[in-house]
């Protein structure tokens, strides 16, 4: 009987216990994880592994950023959603163009955007729950 990973135990949880927020800041995390990925597999020798890491990462990358896009909520999200929804159509073809030439030129194009993007998403989440952190001794004195 195989022993479970820790680390896979430790990321389902922390994905199963992780706020809507914190949950799209694992996504572009992930994403950017594996176009890195692919941006190594340029380096590759061998034709067969430089081909498949680079398909392979790009592909999982194009799911979340696909997923991403999914998500989007173009009623409430207004002129900031439609933006975004151009963005990660925009990536995708980027992607798309570097998988299907293998040039990393567009591949390092998209881990920059989406890094500005998981960059000021974070930003938006610390601020949020310094925000909460302000406002819960607050609440409780008046409780009291």
């Amino acid at each position: 009987m195989a022993l479970p990973n820790p680390y896979q135990s430790y990321r389902r949880m922390a994905a199963q216990t992780a706020t809507p927020g914190q949950l799209v800041l694992m996504l572009f995390d992930g994403a950017i994880n594996f176009l890195e990925r692919a941006a190594k597999g340029f380096e590759l020798e061998d034709p067969l592994e430089f081909n498949a890491t680079i398909n392979n990462n790009i592909l999982k990358a194009q799911a979340i950023i696909n997923e991403l896009n999914a998500s989007l909520d173009m009623e409430a999200g207004g002129e900031l959603a439609a933006n975004l929804r151009r963005l990660y159509e925009y990536m995708d073809y980027r992607l798309t163009e570097s998988n299907r030439t293998k040039t990393p030129e567009g591949l390092h194009e998209v881990i920059k955007r989406l890094g500005v993007i998981r960059d000021a998403w974070a930003e938006m989440i610390r601020r949020q729950n310094q925000s909460q952190e302000t406002a819960s001794p607050a609440l409780a004195s008046m409780m009291a």
